[in-house]
């Protein structure tokens, strides 16, 4: 049967159980639409390519599959690459097709000519162009194999137009075999006999392939062995944060108690995580030239021993190596007052320090916390109003958080729209900062477009505020660069037909979330921030005075 290039793809989309892509419209990609015209396959219109490109590595983040997006050439591609940065550092398996000037044309600067292998050379797990039609299917099956394969993260294909438009006969490809894991199970008693010896071992878990099963699974291995458990930035949904072993997340504001936990363990099971600088608050903790005895298990073999040494190297994906270790009886070691030490250390972290202002981010928080559905789906971007989010909220379940590990601004808004489009029937939360609201917020019109029903939490304090922190910190009172005027976000979510509400006082919040969930779309809550609550722990004139200004 002859098809041209863009059916071909689309057809092998479908046989590879793809639920929906994203994307923005190009010339470059015609073919790939028309394909895509009767497949079943939703196609979310996006607004900027970096939104686009958000919403699939969170799909990515959510399902384990590979999030699909299709952006145009040049200015599109570039725009998208934030996206690629997010799914790379936060080991998320993505497709990103690209829209390719037509192939006969190359090294002339064609209009909107881009080499993408050097483009997305450092930023993605593989990059290639497909200049050959009836190549198509090879080069889609092997894209998502290495999206998925040991650490997942991006693939970047690039269509040049003449390909995806020329008509073949080329047939369908066979679905991809089932991977056989091994039996992990000696390796599991092995790892036990070497966590027994220890008299304060610490679990870190962290890194991609989790599911429901994997965090039911912790749950038992922990309370079984006795063990604390702590978890890697922004993983907290990992193991229910209200288990009797669960000690914190290993954050960029840190639980000071934690960290000192972390100093003072004899032996460190890292399970999943990379062991990067978050983690570690910059490589210093542990220091990677302190002999620290440490188990690190991961999927792929290139990241065990790259900073870290470890004494004992696993190469299996966290999943299969928690069901192992879960499947064994209690080791007969006693760790119950170093674990109970660790949980309340936690559990003090928990009660607030006071913000100055009317409308105290951590009651926002708290409400939250204690009022959302234990399935809501909370998502964040980057800035301060981050810290009292992953300080005060409570994750009860996995798949309960969308947050980017690799810190970038904007990720928020889009990450909510995809949960909300992923799962309608849950709450979906995205809290925001003004500055990072913004980057994105133009997706509104996306939410509206597709039915998406997130509420936005904005924290509203006029400025870029974790710049405006180290600013302060070291050059106090200099206030340069990260001043925002802002506009009415409550109106700016009802120009787009959403619900939109401004809240200055903690006690007014719980009503306008009611109002805001009752709206049956989307919303935004614009909470007014007072310019002293600068961090969890300090006042903006605190950090000042203590710089010396």
């Amino acid at each position: 049967m002859q098809r041209h290039g863009g059916k071909i793809l689309s057809d092998h989309l479908q046989a590879l159980g793809v639920e929906r892509v994203f994307s923005v419209p190009g010339e470059s990609f015609l073919a790939a639409l028309d394909g895509l015209y009767d497949s079943g396959i939703p196609n979310i219109v996006c607004r900027q390519e970096g939104g686009a490109a958000m919403m699939a590595e969170a799909y990515g983040k959510m399902t384990g599959q590979p999030g699909v997006c299709f952006v145009t050439r040049g200015p599109g591609a570039t725009n998208a690459s934030a996206g690629v940065h997010i799914a790379q550092q936060d080991s998320t398996p993505m497709v990103l097709f690209v829209g390719q000037i037509d192939n006969r044309l190359t090294d002339r600067e064609t209009f909107q000519e881009v080499d993408y292998r050097a483009m997305f050379g450092g930023v993605a797990k593989w990059v290639a162009q497909i200049d050959h039609t009836d190549r198509i299917t090879e080069y889609i099956s092997r894209a998502f194999q290495v999206a998925m394969s040991g650490r997942p993260g991006p693939v970047v294909l690039a269509l040049p137009e003449n390909m995806l438009s020329a008509v073949t006969d080329a047939p369908d490809r066979p679905a991809s075999p089932d991977m056989k894991a091994p039996d992990l199970s000696g390796v599991a008693a092995d790892m036990m006999a070497r966590i027994a010896g220890a008299e304060r071992p610490l679990v870190v878990i962290g890194g991609p392939h989790w599911s429901d099963q994997a965090a039911a699974d912790l749950a038992r291995f922990a309370e079984m062995q006795g063990l604390p458990v702590a978890l890697g930035f922004r993983r907290q949904d990992y193991l229910d944060n209200r288990h009797c072993c669960y000690a914190g997340d290993l954050n960029v504001g840190i639980n000071p108690r934690l960290g000192a936990r972390m100093k003072v363990a004899d032996l460190l099971v890292v399970i999943g995580s990379r062991f990067g600088d978050i983690e570690t608050q910059g490589y210093t903790n542990p220091d990677p030239n302190d002999a620290v005895p440490m188990i690190h298990v991961h999927g792929d073999a290139d990241e065990i021993g790259t900073v870290y040494p470890a004494q004992m190297g696993v190469v299996a994906d966290a999943p299969a190596m928690i069901a192992a270790l879960a499947a064994l009886p209690s080791c007969g070691a006693n760790w119950s007052a170093w674990t109970a030490d660790a949980r309340a250390d936690y559990e003090a972290w928990l009660v607030p320090i006071v913000s100055p202002g009317d409308l105290k981010q951590e009651d926002v928080i708290g409400w939250l916390s204690d009022n959302l559905p234990e399935d809501a789906v909370l998502t964040n971007g980057a800035g301060n109003y981050a810290a009292w989010l992953h300080r005060y909220f409570v994750y009860k379940g996995y798949g309960t958080q969308l947050a980017p590990t690799s810190g970038s601004m904007g990720y928020g808004f889009p990450a909510a729209i995809s949960a909300s489009l992923h799962h309608p029937e849950k709450v979906v939360v995205c809290l925001a900062g003004d500055g990072c609201f913004q980057m994105t917020g133009n997706e509104l019109s996306t939410a509206a477009q597709h039915g998406a029903t997130p509420i936005v939490v904005v924290m509203d304090n006029g400025r870029y505020g974790t710049i405006r922190m180290h600013q302060e910190k070291t050059y106090p009172g200099r206030v340069s660069g990260t001043a925002l005027a802002n506009p009415d976000f409550a109106a700016l979510a009802r120009a787009y037909g959403g619900y939109g509400e401004h809240v200055t006082k903690s006690a007014d919040f719980a009503g306008a979330f009611a109002r805001a969930r009752a709206s049956g779309t989307f919303a935004v809550i614009a909470c007014k921030v007072d310019d002293e609550a600068l961090s969890t722990g300090a006042t903006l004139s605190a950090v000042r005075k203590a710089a010396g200004g």
